[in-house]
């Protein structure tokens, strides 16, 4: 979904005028938690009705927030979060690219808002951004998602991440039981490790399904351009796939596409049932909303990355409820549901594992080896830059 606002907004602006207008969010209660001040909550004291001290948070969006996907995955949870906190204040910018820019924006939320959390949400904020403005601010924390942490990052860096692998294979096995003409198509933001991780978990899951399916790829080269996007569908489409899934930031031009054409889709990052009534199957959520109560509990308890209170890294899939599949669409048939949720339990207890010893690369490599397995918090997981077996695509 595109931001009503074509121009770069400052925060406070847009909050304000859209609570005054009433006029934007999903729902009245998730956006009245994002508003960047809570005179309600707070006493002229500077400390809220309960007699905590408030704790202001900063979150940062590559995109906008109401795009139905990864960055209203974001929102979404932030605001939730910051309702069940009344201690907690949020500030927000929103379409923040992955230059300096972002830079100017964490330094105005820690030197105007008065930020000590900063929760840059976008992959290409960590390095160099994030990891400077922390070499600076010594005394606020970073919260980054799904990036790997050195020992050489500051002491007030940490990561957070949500395995969707779990899910995207699940998706996989939903769309394995689907497809008529065995081949599968995906529409590919960036070939990052995170997002082969998921690519590969969705084509293995539906090989498991049937063995002889194949996929074709696109790569578009960025978290969110619409043309090539919908050029990138209509392609794969035309080259005989008849179940589609990005991770595009938000795939609403994907599954629009996909539901003008008659073909089955599958959702990302938030329940997308709506845009493709009859012809999406499932998606692959994220549940940010865990890691951000997590840590809203850990701070308010005192606990920092600084004492060693908040651990470096926090992460999960299914079984700790860091991710999950979505609904199943009127498309989805009983037999593919009935798939997918009878191995759901073993997934998330490690009984199934999606890269097993042996897994060959879409060039006939051994990635894998023999007798070995990447599982779920393996760290080689993030050194992934191959396609599996069955995907056809140039990296």
């Amino acid at each position: 979904m595109g931001s009503r606002y074509p121009f770069h907004l400052r925060r406070r602006t847009v909050v304000r005028g859209l609570l005054s207008a009433g006029a934007f969010g999903l729902t009245s209660q998730f956006w009245t938690a994002c508003s960047s001040s809570r005179p309600e909550s707070a006493s002229s004291s500077g400390v809220t009705e309960s007699g905590e001290e408030p704790i202001t948070v900063g979150f940062i969006y590559v995109g906008p927030k109401d795009d139905f996907g990864y960055n209203q995955s974001h929102a979404a949870a932030a605001a939730t979060m910051a309702a069940s906190f009344p201690s907690i204040n949020i500030v927000e910018e929103a379409s923040i690219p992955e230059t300096t820019a972002v830079q100017e924006t964490m330094r105005n939320m820690i030197e105007q808002d008065g930020a000590q959390i900063i929760f840059p949400t976008s992959w290409g904020y960590f390095d160099p951004h994030s990891l400077q403005l922390a070499a600076e601010f010594p005394d606020v924390q970073f919260f980054h998602p799904n990036h790997p942490l050195d020992p050489e990052h500051p002491a007030n860096v940490g990561s957070y991440f949500s395995s969707l692998v779990e899910p995207a294979y699940l998706a996989g096995v939903v769309a394995g039981q689907t497809t008529a003409s065995g081949t599968l198509g995906l529409v590919v933001p960036k070939p990052i490790p995170v997002v082969l991780q998921e690519m590969n978990a969705f084509v293995l899951g539906a090989r498991s399904v049937n063995p002889e399916i194949t996929a074709r790829a696109v790569i578009t080269g960025d978290w969110a351009l619409p043309v090539k996007e919908a050029e990138a569908t209509n392609s794969l489409i035309d080259q005989g796939a008849d179940v589609l899934i990005t991770r595009v930031d938000s795939p609403k031009v994907v599954l629009t596409t996909a539901q003008e054409r008659g073909v089955y889709c599958c959702g990302y990052h938030v329940d997308q049932g709506e845009i493709a009534p009859d012809t999406y199957l499932t998606g692959v959520e994220w549940n940010w909303l865990k890691a951000y109560t997590t840590y809203a509990e850990m701070t308010k308890a005192g606990k920092t990355l600084m004492n060693g209170g908040i651990p470096k890294a926090l992460a999960g899939g299914l079984k700790e409820e860091f991710s999950k599949i979505s609904p199943y669409g009127s498309a989805a048939s009983a037999e593919a549901q009935k798939a997918a949720d009878g191995i759901t339990s073993q997934l998330a207890n490690g009984e199934i594992v999606i890269f097993p010893g042996g897994l060959k690369d879409s060039q006939g490599n051994i990635v894998v080896p023999e007798g070995d397995a990447f599982k779920l918090g393996d760290p080689r997981l993030n050194t992934i830059d191959w396609f599996v077996e069955g995907i056809q695509a140039e990296l």
